[in-house]
């Protein structure tokens, strides 16, 4: 009996252990659609962390308990779930997610599948863009897409963005593609007061933006899109329960470099062993240390804080957002600040039949500027001196005095912190868009959708700026000045259309766009200044324009068998700035497209997942930039220190203006060759381009004979240009686990630009050195503003030799036919190479961008590196220099041929470190609260042979620039 009762109480204990033992199950995971095994699937038991991955062929294996559910997911394919009841093996076979294969890519006026796109088009979606402190919306693509380049103009903060999409496109109209917000075409042109009119968007607030770079892919939105289109959506209201979302950053800006003068003890060395130095001019040099950069720069402090909650209330799907964001620059006094809210609602109606979608967007900034005169003083002023002077009529501050009229010599610098101290220039701006679509699928012709869109962009600006009567000046009846400004801009848009969508046979696909476009942009700006008041003269000045665009358009989509593609596009424009037998202008772009991954002979090919091959040619415009009614006579009033003489009496008198009545469209003629791959299970993917625009009936500034016209130079139709170019991008996933994924972004493209034809030469690029100097020009058979420059000679040690150029044309005389074009500020390849990696919770981003090619003119150097220049004729101040000074030695300013010299053109080639972010996510920090904390730095360094402060100069010629920070930022982003 006891050895029963044993027997009994063993098979009692083992019975719970055997009923909790846990099985093996093993498994493959393969592509339905081919049957090849997919590595790197994650299986996870449903509920828990425990998981595995599949290896190279598919496999798996792993232990579990009967009723648990395996999860069997891979990215772009649709996740799979099996209840184990103890067989094995679980082979799987997943499907390709249509969602992800069918991503759509707006392209204007309506949008298509990736799969089905002919254009070339590029698409960034909120986790591809770049992260740290950025208060721009043009900052969140820099480096990310081929072929476009954005450049900050300076390192103050909110300032603007320019934009080049495949290489400069103009002369003189405006090379910057066309923004268009939910639908609006934006103003770009902004209003007094205002730094950078995308300042409108909290980036925060935007979902993705695509760019459109072809004519085939840019023409239906005809004459403005003639530099290209950057389309933003911003984040939308959802059919569900509202989530929220909190953000709040905090930033320290900090200076990276300084312009490279003399120290004190340096420029004592210079003045005292100058050879026009005397016991006067000695005198003048004090006994303090000061670095005049140190005191107009500083470390700077940053917030940026943000708000949204997104769902449904009343059945109608809506977001709503507030952010606040508030900078101060390096440069001490500078500041931004930025209150942004915006409203969306995207109801449906009539079951679906009817959608609506609203949206409101406000902006309210505040601007106080910095007098970036101060950075020029600060690099040319005496650092002898000190800061204050108690005995100085001006406020305390040390100012050099002319004994003859006690007051600052005419061509003395300005205390650089008096400058920043006694002026105050501040201005608020407000913006206002409000947009409002209604699609509409007709319950009688469901293949027919007719939308409205209407749309209002007003924006006003009042600034002001106050200089006190106490700053250092040359002017004996100086009292000080006020100047304001009222700025009024209002852009309206109204878009009628007609989509239609239809099927036949599952075979043949149509889609067909047609509709109208209005849109009118007027101004109204008032400013006045006291100074003209005080002298007599007019003080009040009044002016408002206004310009109309006019369009009809269509678009015609036809997909065949998903194999083979066309698209066909043609718009209409007529602008009010052109006469009325020029103002039409007719667009017209064709694109074909091969999905040959669709073919029949690579069906069995299981490594490509697409290979598209595309061609378009198309035609777009450009008055983007001109002056308003040039084709009119026009007449301008004189001002009153200029009106006419009778008797004892003075009259206003109007003279015509030049005009031009045979103005019309610039004309950019495209071909694009692309090329879209995936291979691999999309861990390969990218694109390849080719593409050639030429344009024609470039308009210019020409020069008109005498007594022709009512001025000596008009605008112009003169020239034509050539941009061509290759890029390439690739995007890379070399590893993917449970744990790790990492992903390579990497884009390069190769762009010539040359101007083609032109009857003369066109000088442009003013410098400081010298009295009208230009150092660059536009050319036939040369990029537009290539340097246009002596060739200086060195001797055998590589020293410049001052005043000495090579005789080019051999006439034993160095004069303007000895220029010739060295270089441009242009590079010739840009690249950018992003990585992501994450692992478990962590999270690392590395944002790098290189340009090749690009040269700029280093103005601060050429200005400010000759002897003669400390100690001017009349000997009462004296004037720092720049430390290159020591190596070249140049003596004499009277030479301005020395300022044209090839010497000053600089290699300004670079490798950039733009970002780096780290972060780390907590998904359940607090009951359904995902919390991520991160740190990032921004301009982290700058790897470039340039010698100057940044080779990263928009137009080439580095003239006292702003620099850009380094930014150190801790941020916090709360999900709940």
């Amino acid at each position: 009996m006891k050895t029963i009762l044993n027997a009994l109480l063993f098979c009692l204990i083992l019975l719970p252990a055997s009923l909790m033992a846990q099985s093996t199950a093993i498994g493959n995971v393969t592509d339905k659609a081919n049957a090849m095994p997919l590595p790197g699937v994650n299986v996870i038991i449903k509920g828990t962390s425990r998981g595995t991955s599949t290896d190279f062929d598919g496999n798996y294996s792993i232990e579990l308990n009967q009723g648990e559910i395996l999860v069997i997911s891979y990215v772009g394919y649709t996740s799979q779930e099996v209840v184990f009841n103890g067989q094995s093996p679980i082979d799987v076979a997943l499907v390709e997610d249509s969602a992800q294969l069918d991503e759509v890519i707006l392209i204007g006026y309506g949008s298509v599948k990736k799969d089905d796109l002919t254009g070339a088009a590029d698409l960034l979606k909120a986790e591809d863009f770049n992260q740290g402190p950025l208060v721009s919306a043009q900052q969140l693509i820099s480096g990310k897409i081929a072929g476009v380049s954005v450049t900050s103009a300076s390192g103050s903060p909110g300032d603007g963005q320019n934009i080049v999409i495949r290489g400069n496109g103009s002369l003189s109209l405006s090379s910057n593609p066309l923004i268009v917000l939910d639908g609006i075409p934006l103003d770009q042109g902004g209003v007094g007061g205002s730094r950078n009119p995308l300042n409108l968007i909290n980036p925060n607030d935007i979902e993705s933006m695509t760019v459109l770079k072809d004519a085939s892919a840019t023409s239906i939105y005809g004459s403005r899109a003639a530099n290209g289109v950057i389309l933003i959506t911003t984040k939308k209201g959802k059919d569900s329960e509202f989530k929220f979302n909190a953000s709040s950053s905090t930033t320290v800006h900090t200076s990276v470099d300084r312009v490279d003068v003399l120290n004190a003890d340096q420029f004592r060395s210079i003045v005292n062993n100058h050879p026009g130095a005397n016991a006067e001019t000695i005198a003048l040099l004090g006994n303090s240390n000061t670095d005049w950069q140190d005191e107009i720069y500083q470390t700077a402090f940053g917030q940026d804080h943000s708000f949204s909650a997104l769902g449904s209330l009343y059945g109608v799907p809506m977001r709503v957002s507030l952010g606040h964001s508030d900078h101060d620059g390096n440069l001490k006094r500078d500041n931004f600040q930025r209150t942004t809210a915006s409203l969306n609602l995207s109801p449906k109606l009539f079951d679906d039949h009817l959608k609506l979608d609203i949206s409101a967007r406000g902006n309210y900034t505040e601007n106080f500027f910095a007098d970036r005169g101060a950075i020029g003083s600060a690099n040319n002023f005496d650092p002898t001196q000190s800061i204050y002077d108690s005995s100085s009529p001006y406020a305390g501050y040390f100012s050099w005095i002319d004994a003859s009229t006690g007051n600052q010599p005419t061509l003395a610098g300005t205390n650089p912190v008096a400058l920043q101290n006694l002026k105050d220039d501040s201005s608020e701006v407000r913006r206002f868009v409000l947009n409002a679509k209604a699609d509409y699928k007709l319950h009688f012709f469901p293949d027919l959708t007719a939308t409205v869109s209407t749309g209002i962009d007003q924006s006003n600006s009042h600034g002001r700026t106050l200089v006190s009567e106490l700053i250092p000046t040359s002017d004996l009846t100086w009292n000080g000045s006020r100047s304001t400004f009222t700025n009024e801009s209002t852009n309206k848009l109204f878009d009628a259309y007609f989509t239609y969508n239809k099927s036949l046979s599952d075979i043949h696909n149509i889609t067909a766009v047609a509709g109208y476009s209005y849109q009118s942009f007027e101004y109204d700006n008032f400013s006045y200044d006291s100074e003209a008041e005080e002298d007599g003269n007019d003080f009040e000045f009044i002016d408002k324009s206004k310009n109309v665009l006019l369009s009809y358009f269509g678009r015609l989509n036809y997909d065949y068998d998903g194999k083979y593609l066309l698209t066909a596009t043609l718009r209409a424009d007529a602008s009010s700035k052109l006469n009325p037998d020029d103002r039409w202008g007719y667009f017209p772009s064709v694109a074909l497209a091969w999905n040959l991954h669709n073919e029949d002979f690579l069906n069995d090919n299981n490594s490509i997942n697409e290979l598209k091959l595309r061609v378009g040619y198309g035609e777009v415009g450009n008055v983007n930039g001109l002056g308003d009614y040039l084709f009119l006579t026009r007449y301008t009033g004189s001002q009153s220190t200029a009106n006419y003489q009778f008797g004892n009496s003075f009259y206003q008198t109007y003279r015509p203006d030049p005009l031009n009545e045979d103005l019309k469209w610039e004309i950019g003629n495209t071909l694009n060759i692309g090329l879209d791959y995936s291979f691999f299970n999309r861990r390969v993917s990218g694109s390849v381009n080719l593409y050639q625009k030429q344009t024609k009936d470039l308009i210019a500034s020409a020069s008109v004979d005498p007594f022709t016209n009512f001025g000596s130079r008009i605008e112009k139709n003169i020239g034509d240009m050539q941009n061509r170019g290759v890029e390439f991008a690739l995007n890379l996933i070399p590893i993917r686990t449970d744990d790790f994924e990492w992903s390579v972004n990497y884009n390069v493209s190769f762009n010539d630009n040359e101007i083609t034809s032109l009857p003369f030469d066109q000088d442009t690029g003013g410098i400081s050195a010298g009295t009208g100097n230009n150092v660059q020009i536009h050319t036939e058979g040369a990029a537009p503003y290539s340097f246009n420059v002596f060739q200086q000679v060195y001797d055998n040690n590589g020293k410049p030799i001052e005043g000495a150029f090579v005789d080019r044309n051999g006439d034993n005389v160095i004069n303007d036919e000895d220029k010739y074009l060295y270089k441009d500020p242009y590079a010739d390849i840009i690249m950018g190479l992003n990585t992501n990696l994450s692992y478990k919770k962590w999270d690392l981003a590395v944002v790098t961008r290189v340009n090749i090619g690009n040269y700029a003119y280093n103005d601060v150097s050429a200005s400010n590196s000759y002897l003669d220049g400390v100690i001017p004729t009349t000997n009462n101040f004296l004037t720092n220099l720049h430390s290159s000074y020591l190596e070249n030695g140049f003596t004499n300013q009277s030479n301005e041929n020395t300022f044209l010299s090839s010497h000053y053109i600089q290699d300004a080639s670079f490798f950039k470190i733009d970002n780096i972010t780290l972060g780390y996510t907590l998904d359940n920090a607090i009951k359904n609260v995902s919390l991520r904390l991160y740190g990032s730095v921004q301009n982290v360094a700058t790897i470039t042979d340039y010698e100057g402060l940044d080779p990263e100069i928009t137009g080439g010629i580095d003239s006292n620039f702003y620099p850009r920070p380094r930014s150190y930022v801790f941020g916090v982003n709360v999900d709940f």
